[in-house]
């Protein structure tokens, strides 16, 4: 009898406890209606039957929207958005269903009864809307949480772009219809960073692993998932142009710096170099050969047999790294060292940071020593300005390195994910702070080489990446040209198929913002590796690489001034073109460039959609082309298919075998008639942070199609080594005058520019 008693009164206590924690859940996900709100000087904030919530006017284009179901708003700074707003003047109009904040350019309006928020134009044209904000009780990893949740409505005919990059992924870029993890893993870029082809942007200002829903409630609905938190706390962006809410995304969580000219060359890598001696022999291999590349990479375990963390070259393979470097330098070309934020115990620097509490508790089974080495916490800011300490004093600055390959930034190499989750890191539970590792390891490295080495541009190639970090100098996008096979093994380069795939992935690579060859074994373009016609082929993507590079550096140049994009989804210019939304593997490289690699085995031909436009031009034969059309492309190997846009101006270089090589500087300015078109020349010293005072110059090429006329402004700006006079050898391309990679000799005209506003009249 005592037993069923004690079994019922346990049933019973299971039945409330279970209505009790449906009612928890319920409570945290029910639509809060407003109570009141209180007008502040940079937005309204609103009391709920459950929570707050608070709408800031950031700018007129900008809004962040922050709920909660708890008394409070968390109080610590964002570690994403770092600009000071100065709040623009905004009104305030209510009816009996709902308030509005009008700004001039957005009205932001919130529903009483739902508190959800709607984002209409100035004219009442509805941008996007909310649909719902939860926030729900869960456990993870044994941790005591809560799911923080926004939900959107998405019409049929919205496509969504952006979220980083995912090298597992293999699903459309346009991510309507389609769900993604935004877990950082290894090698992830989970940018919590969303576009929408109705104009607007969105940007999660939470750190925790995080999922995106693109597919809900029948695809009319996507939504935004953190596992850990207090509160939703998202950006709006309007743009409507894609390349305006970039702008806006930068504005508020930084711009990204210039990387030095020479950045934009050939990249030298492998897997890797064993010895000093060996490095200088590829210096030797390309000069020697007049193959053009800037920079060789030493990439890890240079250290071996010493720890991990120890960072030291050993002496017996690198007896003089400073004479290394220096010979490197001899040859104009620069060197990247690969320096990890693991420590091995038993090395000084390990000790030196456990004793100050720089240490986390996650340790990594190293694949080469199989020993448990251990990250240090990057959150920490005493523990960040020793580690660089300890780097500028033992490689970087000591040895005269010029750029820093930040290796292993998965502070578990993206394995150990629930010790992450468990971590104590100086800002709180690694739940919490489980994708901002290599965000604030970068802010660290870059603080310290701007101060510590300040002529020389920092430039960071991490292996993985969050929002904000492209103010750190960071390369956010590249790949290892050549890659690596399973296992590690090196490629057969005597089989076709292993040349036929390095020579498509160099042509691509050509066409990325930075170039760089990378995986296991020799790879080198002078290597005997390569058949005579493989060779042939890498050398003439190689040239033309560098003879586009008064184009490139324009484009860099445009990045830092207005926050430009150089490798763009169609989706930024040709956002009204539906055709583009599920396009994966086409893209623009700046304004002009129509990019289709080649990724099928012994293709000869591959479909290339040109999308709706004034037309296009083939860039190897000069062949003019309607656009919103798919044709079948020659794509025989020699051949990636590339398309240029009519409206396109493209300054082009000399042939050179480093980026900042003094020629003759003769520029072939190639015109696209059609429609009327612009560009801006951009020019610099090239590599220190003197761009930021004001020294550079630029000037703007503009074409009028009708009257075939190229006007040339007068030049802005100016620095210390400027040339005073360019000349300009004018191909207004019509068939195959002006087409492919080699300098056109039958020119149009000559012009010599000293600076100075100049009209050409062509026929």
């Amino acid at each position: 009898m005592l037993n069923k008693k004690l079994m019922f009164r346990y049933g019973l206590f299971k039945i409330l406890m279970a209505v009790l924690l449906l009612l928890i859940i319920n409570t945290s996900v029910a639509r809060a209606s407003v109570i009141s709100y209180k007008k502040e000087a940079n937005g309204l904030i609103f009391t709920l039957d459950k929570g707050l919530m608070k709408v800031t006017v950031c700018k007129d284009d900008i809004i962040e929207v922050k709920y909660t179901i708890f008394d409070n708003f968390t109080t610590k700074s964002s570690l994403i958005v770092n600009a000071k707003w100065a709040h623009p003047v905004f009104k305030v109009s209510e009816d009996k269903n709902h308030v509005a904040i009008i700004t001039a350019k957005l009205k932001v309006i919130i529903n009483k009864a739902t508190n959800n928020v709607t984002y209409d134009d100035i004219y009442g044209n509805e941008i996007a809307s909310e649909d719902n904000k939860s926030i729900t009780p869960a456990t993870i990893a044994g941790i005591s949480t809560c799911n923080i949740s926004t939900q959107f409505n998405s019409p049929k005919d919205e496509a969504l772009f952006g979220l980083g990059s995912h090298p597992t992924d293999t699903g459309s870029i346009n991510y309507k219809g389609r769900n993604q993890d935004l877990a950082i893993k290894y090698m992830t870029g989970a940018v919590p960073v969303l576009l929408s082809t109705r104009g607007y942007g969105l940007m999660w200002d939470n750190y925790s692993a995080s999922n995106f829903y693109g597919a809900e409630a029948g695809n009319t609905k996507f939504k935004y998932v953190s596992e850990s938190g207090r509160q939703v706390d998202y950006y709006f962006f309007y743009g409507p142009g894609f390349d305006r809410i970039i702008n806006l995304y930068r504005t508020a969580t930084g711009k990204a710096p210039m990387f030095a000219k020479w950045a934009y060359g050939l990249f030298q890598s492998q897997n890797r170099y064993m010895s000093q001696d060996e490095i200088l022999s590829v210096k030797d291999g390309y000069r020697n050969n007049h193959i053009p590349v800037d920079v060789i990479v030493q990439d890890w375990y240079y250290w071996d047999p010493f720890p991990i963390g120890s960072h030291i070259m050993n002496p017996n393979r690198y007896p003089n790294p400073k004479n290394l470097v220096d010979e490197l330098h001899k040859a104009n070309i620069h060197g990247m060292i690969s320096i990890w934020p693991v420590f091995g115990k038993g090395t000084k620097d390990f000790d030196t940071l456990k004793k100050m509490g720089g240490l986390t508790s996650i340790t990594w089974d190293n694949v080469v020593s199989h020993t448990f080495d251990t990250y240090y916490d990057a959150h920490n800011p005493k523990a960040r300005e020793l580690y660089w300490d300890m780097a500028r004093d033992s490689l970087v600055k000591r040895y005269g390195w010029d750029a820093w390959w930040v290796d292993q930034c998965e502070p578990d190499n993206g394995l150990l994910l629930d010790e992450r989750r468990k971590a104590d890191f100086w800002t709180g539970k690694g739940i919490d702070y489980f994708n901002t590792y290599s965000l604030e390891h970068s802010t660290g490295i870059y603080q310290g080489w701007r101060r510590d080495i300040p002529n020389k541009r920092g430039f960071f190639l991490l292996r993985q990446t969050f929002a904000g970090e492209q103010r750190n100098a960071a390369v956010i996008w590249t790949s290892d040209i050549g890659g690596f096979q399973y296992n590690w093994t090196i490629p057969d380069w005597s089989k076709p198929e292993f040349r036929e795939l390095f020579t498509r992935w160099f042509q691509f690579g050509t066409f990325c913002p930075i170039m760089r060859i990378h995986g296991n074994g020799e790879r080198a373009i002078f290597s005997k590796n390569w058949d005579e016609g493989t060779r042939a082929i890498l050398l003439k993507y190689d040239k033309l690489r560098y003879r586009l590079l008064p184009y490139i550096y324009s484009l860099a140049g445009k990045i830092t001034s207005d926050n430009y994009t150089m490798m763009r989804s169609l989706a930024f210019d040709f956002r009204n073109d539906t055709n583009v939304y599920k396009i994966p593997d086409q893209y623009m490289f700046g304004p002009a460039f129509l990019v289709n690699p080649v990724t099928g085995r012994e293709e000869t031909t591959r479909n290339v959609y040109l999308p709706k436009s004034t037309g296009w031009y083939d860039f190897w034969t000069g062949e003019k082309l309607a656009g919103g059309v798919t044709i079948a492309a020659d794509a025989a190997i020699g051949t990636m298919p590339l398309y240029v846009r009519a409206v396109s101006i493209i300054p082009m270089g000399p042939d050179m075998e480093y980026a900042t090589q003094k020629t003759n500087k003769v520029i072939e300015l190639r015109i696209y008639p059609g429609a009327d078109g612009r560009f801006t020349f951009y020019e610099d010293e090239n590599d220190n942070y003197n761009y930021e005072k004001g020294q550079s110059a630029t000037f703007t090429l503009t074409w009028n199609d009708r009257q075939k006329k190229l006007s040339i402004s007068d030049t802005k700006g100016s620095f210390p080594g400027m040339l005073k006079q360019h000349t300009f050898n004018i191909v207004v391309v019509n068939g195959k005058h002006g087409s492919g990679a080699i300098a056109t000799t039958n020119i149009d005209e000559a012009v010599s520019y000293n600076g100075k506003a100049t009209v050409v009249k062509l026929w």
